[in-house]
């Protein structure tokens, strides 16, 4: 029997995670829940960008969605710039007694040290209420930063160091409020707190990516001191144009950021992101292994590692691919998430996700 599932969030993510809940025959859509006026009304198939009617409408009316009675639903509304509303949405759903699964509270990867534990209470509580569950996942933070080191250290005998590494050129991703407002591309360089963008304000990359740090020190039986931060910032030799816009010179156009989780002293846990608009800016900073971007994890031990993973799609760049393989390990994470026992999972709990049903000749 197909599993009932609803979306909520048609953006870059939620309408190519759409897209696969409509086609996969593993799933019986039930319901779409949008943001802007503009959507309510139209039909899944559209949002999704396929050209077929499901006959199931978006709304913007989150009862509405509980009422279609989803087994689980897939939360890829924006979580960034309203993390306090995105987490009581989730709790709804599963007080209510459907599961959830998703990208964009991205905190829930695994909350602990991280969000207070009266938050993480309350989510529990609300799992319990509903016997459901709850299971944050995407790229990275996600696989690349949980699943795949935790793969290869499981070969070490020894490690002093893991890395992992998002080098990218985000020239065709067309997401504003990202670029705009959470990354501050295309503003001036300021260090001051009031006008720096969502993800350099003090401590949110230590929340952000903390949960990669948790939980590879949860997986690898370590307890981490502290976990610290740092930002650079490159400014556009001339004006660019990309595809949220025009990128005015002077302003910003590259940034490289650190979250490093500290262990007597020493970086042993590590996460950077090298994000540029144009491949030929910061030269010295990390390059990627394919024009447009690639993941990297980096394990100095005994064997080390340096494993490149290079995310590419017939549709799009590599910034689309990787949104396709976050989209991809949420929906196919779904029946591992309705059979797991109630409360918050995580990559460490649940099941190996392998993509069972997705093979074309299935």
């Amino acid at each position: 029997m197909a599993i009932r599932v609803a979306l909520l969030g048609t953006g870059n993510c939620g309408s190519l995670a759409l897209r696969q809940l409509i086609t996969d025959a593993r799933f019986d859509l039930t319901g779409v829940w949008v943001s802007t006026d503009a959507k309510v009304g139209k039909d899944a198939g559209e949002l999704a960008g396929l050209d077929v009617t499901t006959g199931v409408t978006a709304t913007n009316d989150l009862d509405a969605i509980i009422a279609t009675k989803p087994d689980c639903v897939v939360y890829t509304a924006m979580g960034d710039t309203r993390p306090r509303e995105a987490l009581a949405d989730v709790r709804t759903f599963l007080s209510a007694g459907i599961n959830v699964v998703g990208s964009s509270v991205g905190a829930l990867q695994y909350p602990w040290g991280l969000l207070p534990d009266k938050a993480i209470q309350k989510v529990e509580d609300a799992a319990r209420e509903g016997n459901s569950t709850v299971f944050f996942t995407g790229v990275d933070p996600g696989f690349c930063t949980d699943l795949l080191p935790f793969a290869l250290a499981g070969t070490c005998q020894s490690i002093e160091q893991i890395r992992t590494m998002e080098i990218a050129d985000y020239a065709t991703y067309d997401g504003a409020t990202v670029m705009f407002d959470v990354m501050g591309f295309g503003r001036p360089i300021s260090t001051a707190i009031g006008d720096l963008p969502i993800l350099y304000q003090p401590g949110v990359l230590s929340i952000a990516w903390g949960t990669a740090i948790r939980q590879l020190a949860a997986g690898l039986g370590i307890e981490v001191d502290e976990i610290r931060d740092s930002v650079e910032q490159e400014p556009a030799p001339e004006d660019l144009n990309v595809a949220v816009g025009t990128i005015k010179k002077g302003t910003v156009a590259a940034v490289r950021f650190l979250i490093e989780g500290m262990v007597g002293g020493k970086p042993v846990i590590v996460v950077e992101h090298v994000t540029r608009l144009h491949p030929d800016l910061r030269p010295d900073w990390a390059q990627p292994a394919h024009p447009g971007g690639s993941y990297r994890v980096e394990i100095t031990g005994e064997p080390s590692y340096f494993c490149d993973i290079v995310p590419m799609s017939r549709n799009g760049g590599a910034p689309y691919a990787a949104i396709l393989a976050a989209a991809g390990r949420i929906v196919n994470a779904i029946p591992d998430v309705v059979a797991a026992p109630p409360g918050i999972r995580t990559t460490l709990d649940m099941p190996l996700v392998t993509g069972k049903g997705v093979v074309a000749a299935t």
